[in-house]
């Protein structure tokens, strides 16, 4: 969607406050609205009871349904309490309830509040109506003008003011398509919202995009992108058509953190183009999560919260800039579930690759893309089985449950608890995985997460993960982070160094995993570890 600007001009200052008062009336259906589907009204009978209270039509009542929708969705997915909601903004109003605030400022912000919450108006269009049904755009003498329903059988025409800015203004497009639909009488469905800003008033068209041609598919591979809270950074990883890595690129997204919203969605932009220009430049397509495919918080990189904070306002917002300007541009996007790609990365192609588990997750995202079915390596299959192993690690992951709990004890500051907290939490659930494992594997009954399904030869669905493989990649997981990546971690409460599971990996050797050289500072050389 493209959103456009322009100013109101209204021929007299009755027909302005008409208007203003629609907006009014509209902004408390939307709120009113909102609080009716917290107490699980359907939309059906919501909308005949919108429009009798506040005596808007219904296509205005079942609009404003739409918008409290949207708001109410967008607050369960980001993790919000959705009946702490303050139409207007939270910042706003908490700067109102200042009592030393008087003033031209506290008059300032009065007028502020009042217009956000008091202006607004909005109608999706229809192409069966004209392009849309209450807010239309018309041709009077050569002159656009927004031909606004205000009741039953009133309306107000307000002047179009929207100066051309450049030359490749989609202003310039728009206004095409208005004189072509008013021509052939084919028209196409826009979007209309009004705003009530320092005393004016703004209309917001969104029309849909048209895109070229796609030039640039899979035949020559693939650019993944994964996203990582800690560095928080993107990482691209490029995909041979075999499946195999061919380069990568790190991009910094710290500036984000600190920049106001302006900025943060200039440098979302920017993020996005480099993202397209490399695309471009390698001649491949673009895989991405696709994050409505898994719940927040499952894909195995130990920072759920972080993630789940950085996916509301910047992850998000990049993905889909991304995704406009590469079809803007004609190159194909394919959008993979998630599930796993970190633990299957860092497991399998961070020590293979000798890269970090960021851009071995983005490798995994560009192979499946293409299809490709992530099956477990000989070695791992064959560590799945192998007892001693299970009980060293399940050794390993019960000592740190214990000195977890002695921290925990010993542990005076709250919030330090609450992180001492989180990681037994983490720990615990391992420990309970792997046991379930090895009881599975001591009973005789074979094991499911090494055992492989019966129809070995069915066609892989593309994206699609089986799931004894799920559960294999997660016994592998409990296994090796803490008994063996742990603990030659150099950046204390992560892991970044993968190098020790090559070992395993290529030569099934656990134990020379296990008692691997580690540096140790000041000592100028590598220390055998018993």
């Amino acid at each position: 969607m493209i959103t456009l600007q322009c100013l109101l001009e209204f021929q007299s200052e009755g027909d302005r406050r008409k208007v203003l008062d629609l907006m009014c009336k509209f902004s408390s259906a939307e709120r009113y609205g909102y609080q009716r589907l917290l107490e699980g009204w359907t939309r059906e009978e919501l909308k005949k009871h919108l429009a009798q209270v506040f005596q808007i039509n219904t296509r205005y009542a079942d609009d404003a349904i739409l918008k409290a929708s949207a708001v109410l969705s967008s607050c369960r997915k980001r993790g919000q309490n959705p009946t702490k909601v303050v139409f207007g903004g939270r910042g706003l109003f908490e700067k109102l309830k200042k009592k030393h605030l008087n003033g031209p400022r506290c008059e300032e912000l009065e007028r502020e509040w009042r217009e956000k919450r008091q202006g607004n108006l909005y109608t999706r269009g229809d192409k069966k109506k004209k392009g849309n049904l209450n807010l239309r755009f018309v041709w009077i003498k050569g002159e656009l003008y927004l031909w606004i329903c205000v009741g039953e059988r009133r309306w107000v025409y307000a002047k179009v003011v929207r100066p051309v800015k450049r030359e490749g203004d989609k202003w310039i497009g728009f206004i095409w398509s208005l004189h072509q639909a008013e021509k052939t009488g084919k028209w196409f469905p826009y979007d209309v919202e009004l705003k009530l800003k320092n005393g004016k008033v703004y209309a917001h068209v969104s029309i849909g995009e048209k895109f070229p041609p796609t030039i640039i598919t899979l035949e020559n591979g693939v650019v993944g992108i994964d996203v990582n809270a800690y560095p928080f950074h993107l990482a691209l990883a490029e995909v041979s058509p075999d499946g195999n890595l061919v380069g990568y690129e790190r991009i910094s997204l710290h500036e984000l953190l600190s920049a106001d919203r302006d900025k943060r969605e200039y440098l979302a932009w920017q993020v996005a183009y480099q993202v397209v220009s490399l695309a471009l430049e390698k001649g491949k397509a673009i895989a991405m999560e696709d994050l409505e495919k898994l719940p927040k918080g499952r894909r195995g990189d130990g920072f759920p919260r972080l993630r789940q904070k950085l996916q509301q306002w910047v992850y998000r917002s990049i993905l889909e800039k991304v995704e406009v300007l590469a079809r803007r541009h004609g190159v194909e996007v394919i959008k993979v579930n998630p599930a796993y790609t970190s633990v299957i990365g860092k497991l399998k192609y961070a020590p293979q690759y000798l890269v970090d588990k960021d851009v071995a997750g983005a490798l995994v995202i560009g192979r499946r893309a293409l299809g490709f079915e992530e099956k477990l390596p000989e070695a791992y299959l064959y560590l799945l089985r192998d007892e001693e192993f299970l009980l060293y690690a399940l050794a390993e992951l019960e000592e740190k449950v214990k000195k977890l709990k002695r921290e925990l004890k010993g542990e005076e500051n709250e919030w330090r608890k609450k992180a001492i907290k989180a990681k037994l939490k983490a720990t615990r659930g391992e420990l309970k995985t792997l046991r379930a494992h090895l009881r599975a594997l001591q009973s005789g009954e074979g094991e499911p997460a090494s055992r492989q399904p019966a129809d070995r030869w069915k066609e892989p669905v593309r994206g699609h993960l089986s799931g004894w493989r799920i559960k294999a990649w997660r016994v592998l997981s409990a296994a090796l982070t803490v008994p063996v990546l742990e603990k030659f971690s150099h950046v204390k409460g992560t892991v970044r160094d993968f190098s020790p599971l090559r070992p395993i990996l290529i030569l099934g050797d656990w134990e020379r995993a296990v008692r691997r050289p580690v540096p140790v500072p000041g000592a100028g050389a590598a220390v055998q570890v018993v």
